[in-house]
């Protein structure tokens, strides 16, 4: 047995269980971390199996070492997955189905590797041993060229997309991976299973070694595991055991060989003092600790542990940002830890923050006093003014100081370099047993007044965004109430609108009815005969006054939305007939634009029940849009169908058309499409608005289609079941 090789061995997996034990009790809930220390848990296994495997002489127990290797291999690669896919920072890559179907491979590859003779066998004849040529090695086989590829893939790839330390981590757990899964199988697995060269094997040892060095370096040198701290301090704890247990072991052994004969000391009894040594070295750190207390209390009442001390003002500013809070908390942690008679904040005036003064205690100065110590502080150099220190020269500021209790006052400087006004003044009272501060005391304030400096100036820009955000509000208030009021306004001139619009309307449709009534008398022959050429303007002039009291019925209906007053009257209704005589009315526009409107009466249609004045207006706009839209030799096409269901009404141009950017505007109140306006400016677009309120009011359904510069079809459809008219 080589003693270099065993050394090695322990060493190796000392620093391998030191690592994987202090990851382990740092977060046990981590699945990262678990899985690291369970293949450190093999790869020990597996060196110490190939260690057993040089060592031992009789062929059973050579079989059953190299039977625990391919174990401890199934292990150690499965382990190197689930390690690969969690690091660095415990988010798994693959998914929880494809881990979960790995685990269930690797388990059965084990399993299989349980029974002895599966894997491997002993030949008398070469006196070795050697794989069995059957599908269960190829199933390890399998298993371990796929462990491998998947975690070097995995690694390889969050190499990639990784920066900084974190890839510097990556470089170094490839490299120690390499160790393991390539170099150590093949010189310790692959050749003397396969060639039964064994010449590598003695070097086994150096692997898991190789392995831990990689780590620890990349620990040290590059914070892996964030774990450096951890580490240290075990290790140091770990030296500092072994050097007491070591020279308290040493000694004993020594007096004992030097004072006491061999006849009256056994090995035994040696032993025994050598443990006690060492239970004594144990119980020396805690022992110290606990009488360090108990002589603070008595002989040191003031005494402090800095380290805490600052981790306890940490937590007060961490835990803070409004300043108030913040300088109460954090002089109240100053106060008990230094055991002085009071402690306070002076917050000097900026232009956002008035001057105050906050803490423990009580301090009476008034404001000449606080303006003589400001002034007297502003020809100092010293950023930590000690009262008991002052010479003779400040016997008026010692004096004054001494009289208030004040033991140290602190100047805030925003920088030492350039040096500028402090924005604070740390003031701390002299010390309730009567000691005067230490260098340590000093030292101490010094570092908490640079973490006071950053903490205040946090909380005074928070004060200031607050402050900014509050008069924004105000502002934000007060524009909003002006809109409000401005809102009210237009709200009030949009009822004096509507109701303007409404009695316009009422007045002008009057005249508007007498006049369309005597153009159509005069049409009809009813004043004597008329000329071609008069009936021509008559019945422009009539169709004129039908457009306007289309328009004028508009606009009340749009004022009775507003008002809530627009409702439906149904009546028994014949569309085929309605649509006719609204057909016929716009045939003579349609022939003087040069367009052609095509229109085949149905012979039998029902009747519905619908309001028929305002299915009167949608019909007139929608074909008077037709024919207005279509240029010069156009054709319109009105459809009125039916099916099982419902009607349709349809009139198809091939005009204008509609951009497809306006057609989600086309139904809202007072909006005209881009082309639609450049080819008649004097529409009002309402007409669209108006006819969606009427269908929808109806329960119809608006038909709608159009590409522009290929025409349009509008038109409606209603349900026949619904709407059939009642028979009386």
């Amino acid at each position: 047995m080589n003693l270099i090789d065993v050394f090695i061995l322990v060493a190796a997996s000392l620093a391998n269980i030191g690592i994987g034990l202090v990851l382990l009790l740092k977060n046990p809930s981590s699945a990262m971390n678990r899985a690291f220390a369970m293949l450190i848990t093999a790869l020990i296994g597996l060196s110490t199996a190939n260690f057993l495997s040089t060592v031992v002489s009789a062929p059973n127990s050579e079989f059953i070492a190299v039977e625990s290797i391919l174990l401890f291999v199934v292990l150690q690669h499965t382990f190197f997955v689930l390690f690969a896919n969690r690091f660095p920072d415990n988010r798994p890559n693959l998914s929880n189905k494809l881990i979960h179907r790995y685990i269930f491979f690797s388990l059965i590859v084990f399993l299989a590797g349980i029974f002895p003779g599966y894997f491997t066998s002993y030949t008398e004849e070469n006196a070795s041993i050697v794989l069995n040529p059957s599908p269960l090695i190829g199933l390890f086989m399998l298993h371990t060229i796929t462990s491998i590829m998947i975690g070097i893939r995995i690694l390889l790839y969050k190499h990639k997309h990784s920066r900084g330390l974190t890839r510097d981590q990556f470089r170094f757990v490839i490299s120690a991976s390499g160790i393991l899964l390539f170099i150590a199988p093949i010189s310790n697995f692959l050749l003397p299973a396969l060639l039964n060269i064994k010449v590598f094997v003695p070097f086994a040892p150096i692997y898991p070694l190789a392995f831990s060095t990689l780590i620890a370096y990349a620990i040290v040198k590059h914070h892996l595991f964030d774990i450096k701290r951890a580490v240290a301090r075990s290790v140091a704890y770990i030296l500092s055991l072994g050097s007491i247990g070591l020279i308290y072991g040493g000694a004993i052994f020594l007096l004992s060989s030097v004072f006491i004969s061999d006849n009256k000391i056994d090995s035994a009894e040696r032993a025994s003092y050598i443990i006690l040594a060492l239970i004594s070295a144990l119980l020396y750190v805690p022992t110290k600790k606990f009488f360090d207390k108990l002589t603070n209390r008595i002989f040191y009442r003031d005494a402090y542990d800095p380290e805490e001390f600052l981790d306890e003002l940490n937590s007060a500013i961490v835990g803070n940002i409004e300043l108030g809070v913040l300088l109460r908390h954090t002089t109240k942690v100053i106060q008990e830890n230094l055991k002085s008679e009071h402690c306070f904040i002076e917050v000097l005036s900026t232009p956002t923050t008035p001057h105050k003064i906050i803490g423990v205690g009580f301090i009476d100065l008034d404001k000449t006093e606080t303006e003589y110590i400001l002034d007297s502080l502003s020809h100092s150099s010293k950023r930590v003014l000690i009262t008991d220190q002052l010479g003779s020269g400040d016997s008026k500021l010692k004096n004054l100081l001494s009289s208030k209790n004040i033991g140290v006052i602190s100047r805030l400087i925003p920088s030492e370099d350039q040096p500028t006004e402090p924005i604070a003044h740390l003031i701390i009272g002299t010390k309730k047993s009567g000691n005067v501060y230490s260098k340590q005391d000093v030292h101490t304030i010094d570092i908490i007044s640079d973490e006071l400096l950053i903490a205040i100036e946090n909380a005074l820009r928070f004060e200031e965004i607050q402050g900014f955000a509050a008069k924004l509000q105000a502002e934000v208030n007060t524009a909003t109430a002006k809109l409000q009021r401005t809102n009210k306004k237009l709200r009030e001139l949009d009822e004096t609108k509507d109701e303007f619009i409404s009695m316009a309307s009422h007045q002008l449709r009057t005249p508007l009815t007498s006049v369309k009534g005597y153009m159509s008398m005069v049409l009809e022959g009813d004043a004597g005969k008329i000329s071609k050429q008069q009936r021509e303007l008559l019945n422009q002039a009539f169709v004129s006054s039908q457009r306007m009291v289309y328009l004028i019925a508009d606009l009340l209906n749009v004022s009775r939305l507003k008002t809530g007053k627009f409702i439906i009257e149904a009546t028994p209704t014949n569309l085929a007939e309605v649509i006719e005589g609204e057909i016929g009315q716009l045939r003579e526009t349609a022939k003087a634009k040069k367009v052609e409107i095509e229109y085949e009466k149905p012979k039998n249609f029902p009747t519905l029940a619908l309001d028929e004045t305002k299915i009167r207006q949608v019909i007139m706009n929608f074909a008077d849009n037709a024919i207005y839209y279509t240029p010069s030799g156009g054709t319109i096409k009105v459809e009125l169908t039916e099916d099982k269901s419902n009607v349709y009404f349809k009139i198809i141009d091939n005009g204008l058309g509609i951009p497809k950017k306006d057609i989600p505007h086309l139904f809202t109140k007072f909006y005209r499409a881009s082309n639609a306006r450049k080819a008649r400016p004097d529409g009002t677009g309402l007409g669209l608005f108006m006819a969606k309120k009427v269908i929808d009011a109806q329960g119809g359904h608006l038909l709608f289609e159009s590409q522009e510069n290929k025409g349009s079809t509008f038109g409606f459809c209603f349900d026949k079941k619904k709407h059939a008219a009642k028979k009386h």
